[in-house]
């Protein structure tokens, strides 16, 4: 009772003081809240939204100044990822994976209500903005966290003396528990050693070896965030830390909290106790970047930053490609086209790959057009029909457990297509093990011919899939047996699985020339 009196409460005093300020109450955000298992859609007011936010992300007892800064923040990110959550019916969740919303403060209400409207802006169009709760002293660039990132001017990697470092941590995990970790983002074997590899320009970890785990290497964010989904987040509250075997345990020591991109909330809380503006403040972590209201109309440039430059790295030798994406970053779509980029494609994104949202919908749009071509077939939509046609459905899983839970294969076949929705195992499992575009392609090949093809041999199905997802590939001059549908669909082991795929695209290839290059006649 006494929350919502609170809530009640705090909703009235915003309605006053946006009608003393003369804001618009016209935009909203539909946000799933969680609950019981499941979501329910509230649409809630923009203002609204921003100081129940606020009150989720915010540091406690935060000055007017911090709040106010967030407030900008938290604003310019709902406009830039509206429609994230497209295919479960609404724009954001109130989780951690999108950002937490809580009940109102009258502290949050008149941060909202000061800032009511004001977003940032680059080059004319809302900026895409991140924030964490403590960069540990040096901020961080997009494409270190999420492989393919676009890395914009306003988001350096930079010293954040306000921040100094804090908080300070340290961990010990058990050898087992590491590697039941490990495990679950799709990485096997026995641990027998960690040792850091490199580390990058902000002193966060770049990459460590894994003695007796295939694959052999890992990132610094892509190892915090696997600790995260079977151990919890405080275990590794950050990439920048220091590793040490202890017995049967690892001990980590590190310090910040968070991916460290863009503002540091506990840095805000510092500059404004002493005495700094949102808009100051805003300048160092989103430099270049201008303060407008939500219909463009400028308030005034933020002012230059006065920071220091992190120089390039120079620790440790630069890691495979194989931890990055397999092609170079692709452009983030424009907001202009943002309504139609949602519309074509609904991506599902664990929480720490949110990042490289962007980069994954132009890459499904571009890999699904590609596939139509090559198929010979009239692609679903264009983007005049965007409003018209059903988004394709596209889940990223963060943990093993998950994506065989829901595709109903095994981790190593990299991928399925169930009920018309793509699911893929986890980003780094991926990645080390043939790439996201050779994955992405076979699983959109399979929605198409699928039903078509339904009642061939399944090698014809996955002959197909594995072609047109790779037909510059050679084939052998003896390829063997065409593979039965138990090595396709109940493969024994990575190595199997392999063997039986690359027999079917050599069974297909062959029986696509008999058919006069017709995949349609293939049999």
């Amino acid at each position: 009772m006494r929350r919502t009196c609170a809530r009640v409460a705090s909703a009235a005093l915003l309605g006053v003081l946006l009608l003393a300020a003369g804001a618009s109450a016209q935009e909203s955000v539909r946000v799933g809240v969680y609950k019981d298992g499941r979501y329910t859609v509230e649409r809630v007011p923009m203002e609204t939204y921003v100081a129940r936010v606020l009150a989720g992300e915010a540091a406690r007892e935060s000055p007017p100044a911090a709040l106010e800064a967030l407030a900008i923040v938290i604003r310019t990110y709902a406009t830039t990822n509206l429609g994230r959550h497209t295919a479960a019916g609404f724009d954001l969740c109130d989780q951690t994976h999108c950002q937490v919303m809580r009940t109102a403060t009258a502290a949050t209400t008149r941060a909202a209500v000061a800032t009511a409207g004001q977003r940032l802006y680059y080059q004319g169009t809302p900026a895409t903005v991140y924030y964490s709760a403590s960069c540990g002293g040096h901020t961080q660039r997009p494409s270190s966290v999420w492989p393919g990132a676009a890395d914009p001017p306003y988001l350096p990697v930079q010293d954040d003396d306000a921040c100094e470092g804090t908080p300070a941590w340290t961990s010990t995990v058990a050898v087992a528990d590491l590697q039941r970790s490990l495990r679950s983002a799709g990485f096997a074997g026995t641990l027998r050693g960690l040792r850091i590899d490199g580390r990058d320009a902000s002193g966060r970890v770049l990459a460590l070896s894994l003695t007796g785990m295939t694959p052999n290497r890992i990132s610094g964010q892509d190892v915090r965030m696997a600790v995260a989904r079977t151990l919890g987040p405080l275990v590794l509250q950050s990439a920048a830390f220091e590793v040490a075997r202890e017995g049967a345990a690892y001990r980590f020591s590190g310090h910040g909290f968070g991916h460290g991109v863009g503002l540091c909330v506990i840095g805000s809380v510092k500059r404004a106790t002493r005495g700094e503006s949102a808009a100051a403040m805003l300048a160092v972590y989103f430099p270049g970047t201008t303060i407008g209201t939500s219909g463009g109309t400028t308030i005034g440039p933020v002012p230059a930053p006065r920071v220091r430059p992190v120089p390039p790295p120079t620790i440790g030798p630069t890691p495979p490609a194989t931890i990055g994406p397999t092609t170079g970053a692709l452009p983030a779509p424009s907001p202009s086209t943002a309504g139609s980029r949602a519309a074509a494609v609904a991506v599902e994104l664990p929480e720490g790959d949110e990042g490289e949202r962007r980069v994954i919908e132009a890459l499904v749009a571009r890999e699904r057009a590609t596939m139509d071509a090559a198929l010979g077939l009239t692609a679903p939509m264009d983007a005049s029909a965007a409003d018209r046609v059903a988004p394709l459905p596209v889940v990223i899983h963060g943990v093993v457990a998950s994506f065989e839970a829901a595709a109903r294969v095994p981790w190593f076949t990299l991928g399925a297509a169930r009920d018309g929705v793509i699911h893929l195992p986890p980003l780094s499992v991926v990645r080390t093990r043939g790439g996201l575009e050779r994955a992405l392609r076979r699983q959109l090949v399979h929605l198409r011919v699928d039903s078509v093809l339904a009642a061939r041999p399944a090698w014809v199905r996955e002959g197909a899939a594995a072609w047109f997802a790779v037909p510059e590939s050679p084939i052998p001059a003896r390829p063997g047996a065409c593979p039965s549908a138990a090595e396709l669909t109940a493969p024994t082991s990575p190595g199997a699985f392999a063997d039986a795929t690359a027999r079917a695209r050599a069974c297909f290839a062959r029986a696509l020339t008999r058919a006069g290059g017709r995949w349609q006649s293939v049999r």
